[in-house]
């Protein structure tokens, strides 16, 4: 397939994709993108507005995997906003759901964290995130802790990323912002109707 991958950070969620599709990466921060590209060669690498992006060249594409930004809809920030100033959620995040739904003929996933408030369009809810698509995703079990509240010796091991020669980037950020490469090779897997294993 051709595959659009948006918001791509480092590139959680594709880890176990394998080499056998067309990927595209969208990523605005040159420094993760640079992460990105050393751990997969084979994609081509895009630092650009992923927002921007998805709304020029949804047509090019089989399959879109989009992760927008999630701060502004998290409970753990809105439940520090005396540290965290109150910020408007940002609703790129169903524009492009309602965008997908609309417009685009291939497979899709949105994700995102369950919001602090009552989500705007139902998603399905696996682990700490919702996902919306257009395809069915299959039951998951045994997916556990996140682990995101460990150092970062621990969420590389559980994201499955060396981050140790990397400078002048938030490790621990950028690896709590990574999708679970378990949750995505299943979300891919059940976009073609292959039944994915319980996970461990």
């Amino acid at each position: 397939m051709k595959i659009l991958n948006l918001y791509a950070g480092i590139g959680g969620n594709r880890r176990l994709w394998g080499n056998q599709h067309d990927i595209t990466a969208v990523e605005i921060n040159p420094k993760i993108a640079e992460i990105y590209k050393e751990n997969f060669p084979n994609d081509k690498i895009i630092i650009a507005d992923a927002h921007q992006y998805l709304l020029e060249h949804f047509e090019e594409f089989d399959f879109i995997w989009s992760s927008p930004p999630c701060p502004s809809h998290s409970k753990v920030r809105k439940a520090t906003h005396q540290q965290n100033k109150p910020i408007f959620p940002n609703m790129e995040l169903y524009e492009e759901i309602l965008f997908l739904k609309g417009y685009f003929k291939g497979k899709w996933v949105v994700e995102n964290v369950i919001p602090w408030y009552e989500p705007l369009i139902k998603g399905k809810k696996i682990g700490g995130h919702l996902y919306w698509s257009n395809f069915i995703i299959n039951e998951m079990k045994g997916y556990g802790s996140r682990e995101h509240d460990s150092g970062i010796e621990v969420l590389q091991k559980r994201k499955g990323f060396d981050l140790s020669k990397y400078e002048g980037i938030d490790k621990k950020l950028v690896l709590r912002n990574c999708v679970e490469s378990e949750f995505g090779l299943h979300i891919l897997e059940s976009s073609t109707n292959k039944i994915q294993k319980t996970l461990i």
